[in-house]
């Protein structure tokens, strides 16, 4: 079988820097995969729950998740792509006949979940190799190398005139945010939303908010950096956290209602909490951070049923990756989304550790490695 070489990211276990090593891919995909030259990866902080050791990793493993580039072969099976294809990478591939897929629910693939999820083929297997042993990619992505084979249903076909350096932050961070708006809590116009944390998740969680036609956005977080980000994107209101009781300071905004939508977009248990006390009754707080393994939250199950009050979870913002992969562009090139600012980095490869270390200051939206 011939291969092709591939320059990769490779995790080696918790609480160590990214190796950058030579791999290799078949040249050939199989049936149903194509193979991808990447173009762009965005560095997410999903990737940093896996280096910092807070989610179980299997290693070695080949990084990143949140990828855009240019098809550069297709299985024999694959009818909807084509060699040239501009893509955006998907980290919920579809199989398209579980009772998720067929309900319009492919985030929730039945068969993603047993494979994908553990970073490997839908054959179970993994596709790529460091000549000795076999090398898994993050969620059947790895992005963080310079070509990838995924399953036909993770590449997501759009229009070629839309730069990939933005259009890779389509495949985490933008839809995730608007996602959550628009698809899982469904805000109407007029409502009232609170975002918590101003990161690549919660900006888009703005923009979303905006795109649907929310009166008032509140934006929360500790940095004044990022809370003028969020400003940027779209809120009307910010909170620093970290001078002023969160709760508090949404009721005052809100003349002691609360607000309709309260959104969490950094993974911390109380943040949770104060998302769930911040919405008025009836109100719908929505889990959309990642939060490390074993972590748990405590509320009050009188409180929920007694003021209707509803915490829902939220996965990569209930898109549908074929639709809303190429609408959210859609949107970009006519002015209407904003990823230029998301991208607050351009890096090489080799430079990724550096970009891990920056995400743990605090500081900037997206690094996004450029092949």
């Amino acid at each position: 079988m011939s291969t092709i070489d591939v320059q990769a990211a490779v995790f080696t276990g918790p609480n160590q820097p990214l190796e950058i090593q030579q791999l290799t891919l078949p040249a050939e995909p199989g049936p149903n995969e194509v193979l991808v030259r990447l173009a762009a990866s965005g560095v997410c902080h999903s990737d940093l729950h896996a280096l910092d050791g807070e989610w179980e990793t299997p290693a070695p493993l080949v990084l990143g998740h949140e990828g855009a580039g240019v098809v550069a072969a297709v299985g024999s099976e694959v009818s909807d792509l084509e060699v040239g294809d501009h893509v955006i990478l998907s980290w919920t591939p579809s199989c398209q006949k579980c009772e998720f897929c067929v309900s319009g629910n492919p985030v929730l693939c039945q068969l993603a979940n047993e494979t994908a999820y553990r970073h490997v083929f839908f054959d179970g297997k993994p596709r790529l190799s460091d000549g000795e042993r076999d090398v898994k990619s993050f969620l059947a992505v790895g992005s963080f190398g310079d070509h990838a084979m995924v399953p036909a249903s993770a590449a997501i076909r759009i229009r070629k005139d839309a730069p990939l350096a933005q259009a890779a932050l389509v495949g985490c961070a933008v839809t995730t945010g608007i996602g959550a708006v628009v698809n899982t809590a469904k805000v109407e116009p007029g409502s009232t939303v609170l975002v918590v944390g101003c990161g690549g998740v919660g900006l888009n969680v703005v923009q979303g908010a905006r795109l649907a036609g929310a009166k008032q956005i509140i934006v929360a977080d500790v940095s004044a950096e990022k809370l003028e980000l969020g400003r940027t994107f779209g809120a009307t209101h910010t909170v620093n956290s970290r001078e002023v009781d969160l709760v508090e300071a949404v009721r005052e905004l809100t003349g002691g209602r609360g607000v309709d939508y309260a959104f969490e977009a950094i993974g911390l248990p109380f943040t949770i909490e104060a998302c769930y006390e911040a919405i008025r009754r009836g109100g719908t707080a929505v889990v959309v951070g990642q939060v490390a393994d074993g972590v748990k939250i405590s509320i009050d199950p009188f409180v929920m049923s007694d003021q209707e009050k509803k915490l829902i979870g939220c996965n990569y913002g209930s898109t549908r990756m074929s639709i809303d992969f190429p609408k959210i562009v859609d949107l970009y090139m006519e002015g209407k989304v904003d990823l230029d600012s998301m991208v607050t980095d351009r890096i090489r490869l080799e430079d990724v550790n550096e970009a891990f270390a920056q995400m743990r200051r605090g500081t900037g939206i997206r690094s996004v490695i450029e092949y």
